[in-house]
């Protein structure tokens, strides 16, 4: 169902069933579409409230028909992730789309820092079927084992599946040692078994200076 032109572009082919896509991210479609809202970015009540609480602007729209529609995200490089009844954990900004037939939400993930006492949400993928996740350059995907867990800047994560526990702990970014960081850096941990996806680029966000 889903397939990549390029690297930039996802083709997304429909014989009467539908796609969650990020709202806005269909650059064309053939055959006959219908487009529906969905709100909140995930199912269920608590998916808007903990989205408005955390001030995520992400917005979902569920394409549904015959035809194929093509979707991209600013340039971004698309990657294609098969879940088979596990979970994917990605960011807000990272999410392109998912089968119909997946279960999104919103799962609170820890503290960014004690002093702020800030919450970290994270948009979750579950179910059976495919999803893609854009990144700003090509995305690496790391093995974490029991033997090698494995710490990520914040810029520079775009998502995880797998039996993995994630924490956050003071630490020291290549910006703050520039001397271009500001406030309590941090860092992501991951333990157990599982995969995560960073990308060769830091978002421009707060990143590691929250």
């Amino acid at each position: 169902m889903f397939r990549l032109q390029g690297s930039k572009v996802l083709a997304v082919d429909m014989t009467g069933d539908a796609v969650k896509a990020k709202n806005g991210s269909m650059v064309a479609y053939d055959g006959q579409m219908s487009f529906k809202k969905l709100s909140g970015g995930g199912e269920g009540l608590r998916g808007m409230v903990t989205r408005r609480l955390t001030g995520e602007q992400m917005t979902v729209m569920e394409v549904k028909g015959h035809g194929t529609c093509w979707f991209a995200d600013r340039a971004a490089e698309i990657n294609l992730v098969t879940l088979q009844g596990d979970r994917l954990y990605v960011e807000s900004s990272n999410f392109l789309a998912a089968d119909a037939g997946l279960r999104t939400g919103t799962e609170f993930t820890g503290l960014r820092g004690a002093s702020q006492g800030n919450g970290l949400f994270t948009t979750t993928v579950e179910g059976h079927g495919q999803a893609a996740v854009v990144s700003d350059g090509p995305a690496v995907v790391l093995r974490v084992s029991a033997q090698y867990p494995l710490t990520v800047d914040p810029g520079a994560y775009v998502a995880h599946q797998g039996n993995l526990r994630q924490s956050f702990q003071s630490g020291v970014t290549f910006r703050t040692l520039m001397g271009e960081g500001g406030g309590e850096a941090f860092q992501i941990r991951f333990e157990g078994d599982g995969l995560v996806y960073v990308q060769p680029s830091e978002r421009n966000t707060i990143a590691g200076d929250v």
